[in-house]
């Protein structure tokens, strides 16, 4: 490619423990960053107009929009061309990002970079959304050899309106992308993207993505998009409803967003899964409406604010222990490498209600992880229950329950705020991965079909072009 073009990419997120419990500051959350990921593409148009941004979604139907944006002093012109069809976050985004860029870096820098126009391209890991169709076209059987047979970043043969997404949290993904590489294409971060500086990507994208969706959300998916996997314990909404506001001041908006600003109060602690744990996830073909099944939580919570508060402060202390039981296996491998690996070749080859069998501290721990993930289970089935909302539906129940029975799955959860939508597991071994792939595929009460994402836990990141399998292809449809 003669240009050169700028590559942002972030990841999926899947939400292990702390589901509901993140939307306040009293709670933490457990939440895993995924090998699946989104990249936007910044380079000049060949010869475009001046101030023109170009955005193509290519996975998508009727999915390219224009915009016009030039900086007049302190003020940014920006309005969309196109009037047919709207993206509401990739609108926001330009929009406001732009703003930030004008005050960091002046009117001069930012239209001498938009003086060609500017193309932009996004795309998204073909695990954010169900490959059903595709395969069914292809006379293929929904599992992971068919899955991964499929070009990258294929098409989805719909619209952003009628897709099917996985939950993994693509609007949090390509909103932080977005961000991310104007903020690299116009120059107000470098490549390596410090710490200081993802703390910029993470502000402006939460607020992005907040004003995208119309209300302060927890942030979490946002939080993983740019840190990866991590405890997370969410910001005060304090800081974004001030200015939650189409016509907000650009210097009030930047301040507020700037990486200095102290009253951004959310903990993110770094987190992986101890070695030789791995992450497995299936989509069910029945998706939940998340913010319905909040809606109704929280309504719950409100009506009977003393037995709601019981149960959350009991789960938050359980997901706490789970992290730490996760915590303390890693310390383990570092301890006693040897030990901890014989451990955990034993307990892969067993049920986990086995586990207790085999000698040792360590296999202590692994049945006392086990022990507490399970309560954890019992009281989001409560919280089911007690609130009228299918957070663990009985149809998940039964598949969750077949999955934990299998040797060396050592965790069977619905990520997040549960639902129809998806299902979570950690295992041991690539045998028992092997395993679990047989009792979806086998599975006939619900739809389930494999994810191939796994555990990953790098944030958002700058990429070469040509690090990425596939990338240059889409750019050159």
């Amino acid at each position: 490619m003669a240009q050169h073009c700028t590559v942002a990419s972030a990841p999926g997120k899947v939400l292990l423990t702390g589901g509901y419990l993140v939307l306040e500051q009293a709670y933490t959350g457990l939440v895993i960053g995924t090998s699946a990921r989104f990249y936007t593409v910044i380079k000049p148009e060949s010869a475009g107009t001046p101030g023109t941004l170009t955005v193509r979604s290519p996975q998508f139907e009727q999915a390219t929009w224009q915009y016009k944006a030039i900086a007049d002093g302190d003020n940014l012109d920006f309005a969309p061309i196109t009037t047919e069809s709207s993206n509401k976050f990739v609108e926001t985004c330009l929009k406001f990002t732009l703003q930030v860029i004008l005050e960091q870096s002046g009117t001069h820098q930012v239209n001498q970079l938009l003086s060609n126009g500017i193309e932009v391209t996004i795309v998204g890991d073909n695990d954010f959304y169900s490959q059903r169709a595709q395969l069914e076209a292809k006379h293929l059987s929904n599992n992971a050899a068919a899955l991964a047979s499929l070009d990258p970043f294929c098409k989805t043969h719909a619209t952003l309106a009628t897709v099917h997404k996985t939950g993994l949290g693509s609007s949090a993904a390509l909103t932080t992308s977005l961000v991310a590489a104007l903020l690299l294409y116009f120059k107000v971060v470098n490549d390596s993207l410090d710490k200081e500086e993802k703390v910029l990507v993470h502000n402006v994208a939460q607020f992005v993505h907040c004003f995208a969706q119309g209300k302060v959300g927890s942030g979490f998916d946002v939080s993983s998009a740019v840190w990866g996997s991590h405890r997370y314990k969410r910001f005060n909404p304090a800081i974004l409803t001030p200015i939650m506001d189409e016509h907000v001041d650009s210097k009030v908006l930047s301040k507020a967003l700037d990486a200095h600003n102290q009253s951004w109060d959310n903990d993110v602690t770094p987190f992986k899964l101890p070695p030789g744990f791995d992450l497995m996830l299936a989509d069910i073909d029945a998706g939940s409406h998340t913010p319905t099944l909040v809606g109704k939580v929280l309504a719950w919570k409100k009506s009977k604010p003393e037995e709601a508060d019981a149960l959350w402060d009991e789960l938050g202390t359980y997901n706490s222990r789970v992290e730490q039981h996760f915590r303390q296996l890693s310390t383990y491998h570092d301890q006693d490498t040897k030990l901890y690996n014989e451990t955990l070749t034993a307990c892969s080859q067993l049920k986990s209600s086995e586990w207790h069998t085999v000698p040792g501290f360590i296999a202590q721990e692994f049945v006392a992880l086990v022990k507490d993930a399970h309560h954890v289970r019992s009281l989001l089935q409560m919280m089911s229950d007690l609130s009228d909302v299918p957070i663990e539906p009985k149809e998940q129940t039964r598949l969750l329950d077949e999955c934990a029975s299998v040797p060396g799955v050592a965790m069977a959860v619905v990520p997040g705020a549960g639902g129809y939508d998806a299902i979570v597991c950690i295992v041991l071994s690539d045998k028992a991965k092997k395993d679990v792939r047989h009792v979806w595929e086998n599975w006939t009460e619900l739809s389930v079909g494999p994810l191939l994402s796994q555990a990953d836990s790098h944030g958002v990141t700058c990429v070469e072009l040509e690090a990425v399998p596939g990338l240059s292809a889409v750019l050159s449809n």
